[in-house]
């Protein structure tokens, strides 16, 4: 079991080996010469058995995580919607991947824009057609309490308003529901904390928006 000390020294050294693969990223994309593309291809290599070891993976898992991640080396973005019924309850979808419950959302997708997407997650996930009232929150996940992740994560949550009811077209979710925000289920709390939902209930009442 990880004391909240050791938490703290893996989420500090995770901080480390992003930067580091960051930072080799970065130099692979503006390299000229291939001495310099070797040097940053071994500092890549080096992040990797770090991240691997510290998130108990294989390296070459690792690798194949950021196979994709070219060009200037840049946070991830998650984004999500926070939809409501007339009892305040938050709609919430069930992870087929682990069972657990979170915010209809996921990786920004190409060609749309972040309220698009927004609204297609939802509608994908839950069934459910909302239309985009206004943007939440955005949040660093580094500056809460997610389990470390090997990527660095910004998240935009969206107020989504419901329109109508529908059946869940994609795999990645199994089940939906509304709850009350102080009687949450076991949340996937790599994507939403219950501290967070409670948030956007707040804010989605105060018209705020929460930005780190």
């Amino acid at each position: 079991m990880t004391t909240p000390s050791g938490q703290d020294s893996l989420i500090a050294r995770l901080a480390q080996a992003r930067r580091l693969l960051a930072l080799a990223q970065t130099g692979l994309h503006y390299a000229t010469s291939p001495f310099d593309t070797e040097r940053y291809a071994e500092i890549a290599r080096i992040a990797h058995l770090q991240l691997a070891e510290m998130a108990s993976m294989q390296a070459c898992d690792v690798a194949a995580l950021f196979a994709s991640e070219t060009g200037y080396a840049n946070p991830k973005l998650d984004v999500r919607c926070a939809a409501f019924n007339e009892a305040g309850q938050i709609l919430l979808v069930r992870e087929a991947v682990d069972g657990l419950w979170s915010l209809p959302g996921g990786w920004a997708d190409v060609g749309v824009s972040p309220a698009e997407n927004a609204a297609k997650e939802a509608r994908e996930e839950s069934g459910y057609t909302v239309n985009i009232v206004r943007l939440l929150a955005v949040w660093d996940m580094l500056k809460h309490g997610h389990p470390p992740s090997v990527f660095h994560i910004w998240k935009l949550v969206f107020l989504g308003e419901i329109v109508q009811a529908g059946e869940i077209c994609g795999a990645e979710t199994d089940a939906v529901q509304f709850f009350d925000v102080d009687d949450l289920p076991a949340l996937s709390q790599g994507r939403i904390l219950p501290e967070q939902i409670r948030r956007l209930h707040a804010l989605r009442n105060s018209g705020d928006v929460e930005f780190d």
